[in-house]
């Protein structure tokens, strides 16, 4: 199946821009898309190398959700970015996407409380912010199953998360990424410390808006201390449900308003903002202005959530957007970026190949002929 293009209208989509210190060929970002490609150790294979370098002609990849520490796991088959060998294995993937023009960011991860026993060290419980167990399952060993109850963090265990995000970062620039990208959204660990719905602490990371911050803030401090503010970017979902659908915050606009405010001052590289729910619809509830929330942040600003060229051109030339990032178009079409300047038909891909699996599904999709442009 495949869903027609058009030729685009002038636009500067396709110039060179650039986010802080990352120089990018043109503003088509590779959203983070989770494949489920590696081994229970989080090692990168060569196949992992293949695909990112087939989808090097975006400005930026920002790379799938990478988990920062053994306790940060929650899925199975997701890689990770604190042992030696996975540094190598992901050295591998930057090398490639390099040798390929491209520029690469690794997104570090730790789900909190969406997790399971069995993807725990020693079969621990997931930690959180709050012992409030999250709705839905995850994917483990043995199929797919309800996540556990977590465990509330300690306050004097706090610092040890920052330090997970620190080191995670140190090895990231080891594996030879461009930059590196702070997930706080998705309703995982950093997302459930700033919503009122998943953080009840009564101590100095819970309460008060500035409180439920806080962690974020450190976070971000620790990893710039490693990159440098101009290779550091962030992740936001501020509208996004967790699985079981918890609401979000009881004051979304205060509250990420806050925050966004208060990176301003680290002077990061890009503000990647989702924009209405994950992987779903644009709509965001009564009384939430994402595009105000985004006016607030003084850096650039990339767009995520059911752009089609249409919609990139149209917020682009309202300057609603600095770059905007596709996720499931590039699954299907390596090309991605020639297809939409080109005029091409994009492939679609069936949702059986998303996870799991081999090279098919997963590197063996087709380039275009770029030297015809699709019937229009």
């Amino acid at each position: 199946m495949v869903q027609a293009t058009h030729q685009p209208q002038q636009t500067d989509l396709f110039s060179p821009i650039n986010l802080g210190a990352l120089h990018l060929a043109n503003r088509i970002v590779m959203a983070p898309l989770t494949r489920s490609r590696v081994g229970a150790d989080g090692v990168p294979t060569a196949l992992l190398a293949t695909y990112y370098a087939q989808r090097a002609s975006a400005g930026l990849i920002i790379a799938e959700a990478t988990n920062i520490s053994a306790q940060g796991r929650g899925y199975d088959m997701t890689p990770g970015i604190w042992t030696d060998a996975q540094v190598d294995g992901w050295k591998n993937v930057t090398d490639a996407v390099h040798a390929a023009g491209g520029r690469i960011v690794c997104q570090l991860w730790h789900v909190g409380r969406f997790s399971h026993v069995s993807l725990q060290p020693d079969g621990a419980a997931p930690v959180a912010p709050t012992a409030i167990k999250a709705e839905g399952q995850t994917y483990t060993a043995h199929g797919m199953v309800d996540v556990s109850m977590p465990r509330a963090l300690e306050t004097a265990e706090i610092p040890g998360i920052v330090e997970q995000y620190r080191h995670a970062a140190e090895c990231a620039k080891r594996a030879g990424f461009d930059g590196v990208e702070v997930h706080a959204a998705n309703s995982y660990l950093l997302d459930q410390f700033l919503r009122d719905s998943t953080n009840t602490r009564d101590d100095a990371y819970g309460g008060s808006i500035i409180k439920r911050t806080r962690l974020v803030r450190e976070v971000v401090e620790a990893v710039v201390a490693v990159w440098g503010s101009t290779r550091v970017g962030i992740r936001l979902s501020p509208t996004t449900p967790d699985a079981g659908n918890t609401p979000v915050d009881s004051d979304v606009m205060a509250t990420y308003g806050a925050l966004i405010t208060q990176l301003n001052k680290y002077g990061l590289a890009y503000l990647h903002m989702v924009e209405g729910a994950t992987a779903a619809a644009r709509d965001v509830p009564a009384g939430i202005d994402l595009d105000a929330l985004r006016d607030l942040f003084t850096g650039a600003y990339i767009g995520n959530n059911a752009y089609d060229l249409n919609l990139a051109i149209a917020r682009r030339a309202a300057h609603r957007i600095d770059a905007v990032a596709f996720g499931r178009p590039f699954i299907a079409n390596p090309d991605l970026v020639e297809r939409l300047r080109d005029g091409h038909v994009l492939a679609v891909a069936p949702r059986e190949a998303y996870y799991g699996g081999g090279a098919k599904g997963y590197t063996d999709w087709p380039r275009a002929d770029h030297s015809n442009h699709a019937s229009q």
